[in-house]
């Protein structure tokens, strides 16, 4: 079973990135217990994108591997669980080799990334997780010893550029925001831009939806507002209809006012009379515009929000 929406999302997000590279699998069953591998990759003998799409990413799927995201950090007993499905993988591959009187080295069996917003001293000390200098791999990317074909990823301490984008996504806070605002300002002709734009605004429908929203949930939902914002307007333009997630249709002054007023009310809380009046001022700016600000909405105080309504009527 999925452990929250986060891992939903994360199995789409990554099937979606990693599927043109080779053979994917989400939520496969391992054989000792009921429990299931995140994501499950073999690479394809001729990928059918160019992997440097997909920078560091690329480099983690050059072999076969297992992806375990985390939306929380994991504890250490949730660590040994991943190496757990790791080592039953590689138990049931050498069996089957067997079986079919043939031979797997080492480098043929799946290594482990487990992939998390952040990584403690202690998690990493208890675990012997260290940086990889010899190859070059970035801060952020750390290794157990080499028999135990195991990395943790923190993701808040990757480097940030264009190659560690998509595993930046996957992280919490201002981490994540950033990413997203980065993937949402993607030229428009990059080839996973618009899917996983769409995979994005339709996480943050899901979460806008349910009911009791936690502090994380609410500010989740902020750091997803570029993609769907920008989502929205790629519907608009195709003449989609919202009937994709709600039913409505796309595009209309109407519809448009609510999402603006969602996101004010998800910054600020219930939408006070001064916060509500801002409501028909934001429409009336031009599209560019509104929509630079609604992407920096989470950096914004009601003051800087205020003054920046002001400069633009004047």
């Amino acid at each position: 079973m999925t452990r929250q929406p986060h891992d939903q999302f994360a199995k789409e997000y990554l099937e979606e990135l990693l599927t043109p590279l080779g053979k994917v699998e989400t939520s496969r069953d391992v054989r000792s217990e009921v429990t299931e591998i995140d994501v499950w990759f073999v690479p394809a003998a001729t990928p059918a994108t160019n992997t440097q799409n997909l920078g560091l990413l690329s480099f983690m799927a050059a072999t076969s591997c297992l992806f375990e995201p985390y939306r929380n950090a994991p504890t250490e007993i949730e660590i040994r669980s991943c190496l757990l499905k790791l080592y039953t993988v590689h138990s049931e591959l050498l069996r089957k080799a067997k079986r079919e009187k043939q031979s797997l080295s080492e480098v043929e069996l799946p290594f482990l990334w487990i992939l998390s917003p952040s990584c403690s001293v202690r998690i990493k000390d208890g675990f012997g997780a260290r940086l990889n200098e010899k190859e070059n791999w970035v801060e952020g990317v750390y290794f157990l010893h080499d028999f135990l074909k195991t990395a943790i990823v923190a993701i808040n301490q990757l480097p940030v550029t264009p190659d560690t984008l998509w595993l930046r996504v996957l992280g919490k806070g201002s981490t994540q925001r950033q990413a997203v605002e980065e993937l949402a300002n993607l030229a428009e002709n990059h080839p996973f831009r618009d899917n996983l734009l769409e995979i994005l605004a339709s996480w943050r429908k899901t979460l806008e939806l349910k009911d009791n929203k936690s502090e994380e949930e609410r500010e989740l939902i902020m750091n997803l507002s570029p993609a769907y914002i920008e989502q929205r307007e790629l519907w608009r333009q195709e003449g989609k209809q919202e009937g994709k997630l709600e039913g409505k249709q796309e595009g209309n002054f109407e519809g448009q006012s609510l999402m603006v007023a969602s996101l004010l009310s998800e910054r600020f809380g219930t939408l006070d009379e001064e916060i509500s009046n801002l409501i028909p001022a934001l429409m009336q700016l031009p599209l560019p515009e509104r929509t630079r600000l609604l992407f920096n909405l989470s950096n914004l105080s009601r003051e800087d929000l205020l003054a920046a309504l002001s400069e633009s009527s004047n």
